[in-house]
C-alpha cells in the first residue's frame, strides 16, 4: 500500500517521493497540488476522505494512516 501511495504522490507532485516526503520538506506539495493527491488518492483506493481528514494529509505517514482506516485495516 505504501508504494502505491508514494507512486501516486510522485506523479502528482512530478517528482521522487520517499517515506519522509512531506508538505514541510517537499515545495511542490502546494494546494493545488494537495487536492490533486487527494483526488488520485480516492481513485487510486476507491475511497473518499472527509474536509478534516484532508487537512490531516501532510506526509506520506499521514496518507498511510487515513488510507488504512478508510480500507478498516486499521
Amino acid at each position: 500500500m505504501k508504494e502505491r501511495i508514494k507512486e501516486v504522490l510522485a506523479t502528482v507532485l512530478k517528482r521522487e517521493v520517499d517515506d519522509a516526503t512531506s508538505q514541510d520538506n517537499c515545495p511542490e506539495w502546494d494546494s493545488l497540488h494537495h487536492l490533486n493527491m487527494i483526488v488520485e488518492m480516492e481513485m487510486a483506493f476507491d475511497i473518499s476522505f472527509e474536509p478534516e481528514e484532508m487537512g490531516q494529509m501532510k506526509s506520506v505517514a499521514d496518507i498511510e494512516r487515513l488510507v488504512k482506516q478508510k480500507l478498516g485495516q486499521a
